[in-house]
């Protein structure tokens, strides 16, 4: 449905092919779609549809040259359901017994290589001899190739390389020779809030790389609802930031699309709590890419995350757990607009998908002195906002803010402040430094409680630095319910107070 609304909309040269055998794996098309023809549901697209006879080769090919010289003189989406049928199961498992006996019978009349095969013949094109022949050379070629298929050795278990697969290696590109990661930013500086720098970053990208899209609701000349992208319009065209229809999924597909094609995208959900629509695309596409075929996946997800703002159970779920759980993504966090700007820019540097989440109670309330240059900070590696003896406070995003509100509430103990920024991956050698230097550690996030990303953290701290431990680890994170809207709710399903409850109870332990 998105991908067909969206090439629609764009007006893309896109043949959308439908082989309708009838069946899902058991299920017939009757009871799964109350129309005779699936090609009727294009006029709801806006785009012309045909059905056709699928096991007619001559039919299929007529109509498929056809659609394909006309779309690429006048671009425009075309929906061919081609009619056919299935002899076995879905999968050999399933077999064929919840098929009717009849359509085999009707079917098997149809069958589209003895049909073209006789017509052939009928015309005097091919002779039965030229047939035999023919078959005899195609299982001579089917036998030779099932021999090198199965003179290959099972593959060797190596974790390094298994591991290794998982995630494309940065490397430069030949076309910007003087690319180099983790920049180091030049002294001028300015002030920016959080939004700023996010858009700043995004503004540099674009200029950097001429390839580089954004796509997402209302991006375009409406600036984005939180008005990042305000202005891009006029800078880059409507080309390279592209108003998109509500179709998280395909948005994200097109992305890896043009990732395909060696381009960058930087794709908005316009909340985090929208990005459910996209999940798949993500989770099994964008992340498995590089492990499945070596391909990388150079797209950036933008996600306004966090509550604070009154927004409600669908505007202000801090999901970063759901990815957090994923290899072959990464996600960053950052909690200022000095590593908003750093990390954005290492995202899209990266060839790998990266999750950038931005508090959205952090746009325009906080802001500080940011390079003016372009810069990358690396992305996996933490920040220590102050060294403290007492209580380590692991955290990440608006926690990093809660926790130094709570380091001047209780002045007479020193706190050790570690900013994850980066989530996946997570810096375990900072982590471990702060457990060696305090002994009392509270992991902190926003996200409710359990399955968080405390839980992994505070898991590996019990494996990896038990013998430095003065008490237990301590997590504190959002009630397990869902958002609230009113106010009084929301402070409440909020971690913040907690937080200095768990701190009173850790120095006295």
């Amino acid at each position: 449905h998105e991908a067909l609304n969206t090439a629609a909309v764009w007006k893309l040269p896109v043949i959308f092919l439908i082989e309708n055998n009838g069946y899902g794996l058991s299920t017939p098309s009757s009871q799964q779609f109350a129309c005779e023809k699936l090609s009727d549901k294009a006029i709801g697209y806006g785009m012309k549809g045909v059905t056709i006879d699928g096991n007619n080769i001559l039919e299929v090919h007529r109509t498929i040259s056809a659609f394909a010289k006309k779309i690429r003189q006048n671009p425009e989406p075309v929906l061919i359901e081609c009619n056919t049928f299935r002899m076995r199961g879905h999968e050999e498992a399933s077999g064929t017994k919840y098929v009717p006996e009849a359509l085999f019978e009707k079917w098997s009349l149809k069958d589209p290589l003895e049909n073209y095969q006789t017509y052939l013949e009928n015309e005097g094109l091919i002779t039965p001899e030229k047939v035999a022949e023919l078959k005899k050379e195609f299982l001579a070629e089917i036998d030779k190739n099932l021999e090198i298929a199965f003179a290959e050795p099972i593959p060797e278990a190596t974790l390094a390389e298994e591991l290794g697969d998982v995630y494309a290696p940065f490397i430069p590109e030949k076309k910007s020779p003087t690319l180099e990661y983790n920049v180091a930013p030049t002294a001028e500086t300015k002030e920016l809030r959080l939004i700023d720098a996010c858009r700043e970053a995004l503004f540099l990208a674009m200029e950097k790389w001429p390839e580089l899209t954004i796509m997402g609701q209302d991006v375009a000349d409406y600036g984005g609802v939180f008005k990042v992208t305000e202005g891009f319009v006029d800078a880059f065209g409507t080309e390279r930031v592209r108003n998109t229809t509500l179709c998280e999924s395909a948005i994200i597909g097109i992305g890896l699309g043009l990732s395909l094609k060696s381009m960058k995208a930087v794709v908005e959900m316009q909340f985090a709590d929208f990005v459910t629509c996209g999940f798949n695309q993500i989770v099994n596409n964008l992340a498995k890419i590089h492990y499945r075929w070596g391909q990388n996946a150079d797209v950036v997800i933008r996600m306004p995350t966090g509550a604070g703002v009154g927004a409600g159970p669908f505007h202000s779920q801090s999901n970063e757990a759901w990815f957090f759980h994923t290899p072959g993504l990464k996600v960053v966090y950052p909690s200022n607009p000095h590593d908003a700007k750093g990390l954005m820019l290492s995202a899209i540097e990266d060839p790998n998908p990266v999750m950038v989440f931005e508090h959205k109670a952090l746009y325009r309330s906080i802001s500080a002195e940011v390079p003016t240059s372009y810069y990358t900070i690396p992305i996996g590696k933490a920040a220590n906002i102050s060294q403290g003896d007492d209580i380590s406070i692991i955290t990440y995003g608006m926690g990093v803010h809660w926790a130094k509100e709570a380091a001047q509430q209780f002045s007479n103990s020193s706190f050790d402040i570690v900013d994850l920024r980066s989530l996946l991956p997570w810096d375990e050698d900072a982590v471990l430094a702060s457990v060696k230097r305090t002994g009392k550690v509270i992991i902190l996030h926003e996200d409710t409680l359990t399955g968080g990303v405390g839980a992994e953290i505070a898991s590996w701290i019990s494996e990896h630095a038990f013998e430095w431990l003065d008490a237990p680890v301590v997590r504190v994170g959002a009630l397990d319910t869902p958002v609230p809207f009113v106010s009084s709710l929301e402070k409440q399903f909020l971690p913040k107070e907690r937080l200095f409850k768990a701190i009173d109870r850790l120095i006295t332990y």
